[in-house]
């Protein structure tokens, strides 16, 4: 029994045939078979003498099922923040959450020291409403403590039928007790690229990079043309702050929008000799003008790669403060009709050949995001950094230190000041505020022409 135990457990993580980032490619498993020696098969029957002791002497009959997807995922979220198992459940919810429209409350999260730790609230969505920020963190679910539950056991949780009520319970920085916040479940319908003139400027925000972000963005640039008239547009402002990422293949094609050629981002693995490169098309759909590109420490992984391209090609001009520093690629291997596992199998690098993997990018210019005084008390005035997740993949080569531009007491201020915060009105957002005045010639704090090189 023990022995076909272990050999089933193997055939669960090698099995899969399809290996899915943004495309379809095959699952290598001959390397990984050579490598399970003796040794591997020798810890592998410890699992299958503790599984039977389990099954066999626990207090209550515990369920199969639920043992393995744990132990699953256990193995995963060992190796980093960001590898998980997902249940056939949670494996369709996702698949749905991608697309750009599900059920639930509208949080980006992750899991840290045991708890629910909020990432971003999305736009325009209950939790948004009502008042969550990111870097909350989550202790209870209805009364329910949330330590000892998996991401996806209290993602599930918060997730609900339409119109039910879901109680949270939070403990935020500075704040000395708990907060409760009840919070009505909606269908979730992601818009995730918004757009606005401002005189003959064209802004565009984009939260997040689900399956409609590229031609959310091609709509919108287009629809500021017609607005604002082609040929009177004086520049682009695209909004990046507290973008938490999404599809890698999202934030390749939002990068060519603006580029006529050259490398955008590439992919390195374990195997140092496997370079994925990926390429701009010519054709850059804003024609060369002016732009401007807005940051915060909410603006990780598909915002970094985005960014990272525009900076590296000196196409943009990039505000605000630090990123995120996510710099790692998750593939997504389903196992047949047993769910599907999140493993992270890559690095990217931005086309100078830079990894920001727990370094983050420092943006051209440093621009304070100035808090309300009713949020000053509470608000975190540091973001949650990939280089403060517990188990993250290290930086390669230099430290975070080295890695920055800045150097000083006042400069190390603005790497570390970071807040994944965007206020709704103009008046209040003083990093959109810069970013127009020097659209309109305003400002002259520029490390490099906002105009594309030629």
């Amino acid at each position: 029994m023990i022995r076909k135990l272990s050999l089933l457990l193997i055939g669960a993580l090698m099995g899969a045939s399809l290996v899915v980032t943004l495309s379809v490619a095959p699952w290598n498993a001959t390397g990984i078979a050579n490598a399970a020696g003796a040794e591997t098969y020798r810890h592998l029957n410890l699992f299958g003498d503790v599984f039977e002791r389990i099954r066999r002497e626990y207090v209550e009959e515990p369920e199969d099922k639920k043992l393995i997807a744990s132990a699953l995922n256990g193995m995963l979220t060992s190796l980093d923040p960001h590898s998980s198992y997902m249940s056939p459940e949670s494996f369709e919810e996702m698949s749905v959450e991608t697309s750009g429209e599900f059920g639930g409350l509208g949080i980006q999260v992750t899991l840290e020291d045991g708890l629910v730790k909020v990432i971003s609230p999305i736009d325009d969505t209950p939790a948004h409403a009502a008042g969550i920020l990111a870097d909350d963190l989550i202790t209870h679910l209805d009364d329910e403590p949330v330590r000892g539950m998996t991401l996806s056991d209290a993602v599930d949780r918060m997730r609900g039928r339409v119109g039910t009520k879901i109680q949270l319970t939070i403990i935020r920085k500075e704040v000395e007790q708990p907060i409760k916040v009840e919070i009505t479940r909606e269908i979730i319908k992601i818009s995730s690229v918004k757009s606005k003139a401002y005189g003959k400027i064209g802004y565009v925000r984009i939260t997040q990079f689900n399956g409609q972000a590229f031609e959310g963005l091609k709509n919108a640039i287009a629809d500021l043309e017609k607005e604002i008239g082609e040929k009177e547009i004086k520049g682009f402002i695209l909004d990046l702050r507290s973008n938490p990422g999404g599809q890698l293949d999202q934030s390749i094609a939002i990068s060519d929008t603006f580029l006529d050629q050259g490398e955008i981002v590439s992919t390195r693995g374990r195997n140092k000799e496997e370079v994925k490169r990926f390429y701009a098309r010519a054709g850059d759909l804003t024609k060369g003008l002016p732009l401007i590109v807005l940051i915060n420490g909410g603006s990780a992984s598909a915002s970094e790669i985005v960014a990272g391209a525009l900076y590296d090609h000196k196409r943009a001009t990039l505000i605000g403060s630090k990123s995120f520093g996510k710099g790692s690629v998750q593939t997504i291997i389903p196992l047949e009709n047993n769910g599907a596992i999140r493993l992270t199998t890559a690095r990217y690098y931005t086309p100078s050949g830079t990894s920001i993997q727990a370094k983050g990018i420092v943006p051209d210019i440093f621009v304070k995001q100035e808090l309300p005084d009713e949020l000053k008390d509470r608000f975190p005035q540091t973001s949650t950094t990939e280089a403060k997740l517990k188990g993250h993949l290290e930086a390669e080569g230099e430290t975070t230190d080295d890695a920055n531009k800045g150097e000083g007491a006042e400069d190390k201020k603005k790497e570390t000041y970071s807040p994944s915060y965007v206020p709704t009105e103009l008046e209040k957002d003083t990093q959109l505020q810069y970013a127009l005045k020097l659209m309109r010639g305003e400002e002259t704090n520029v490390a490099y022409p906002v105009k594309a090189e030629k």
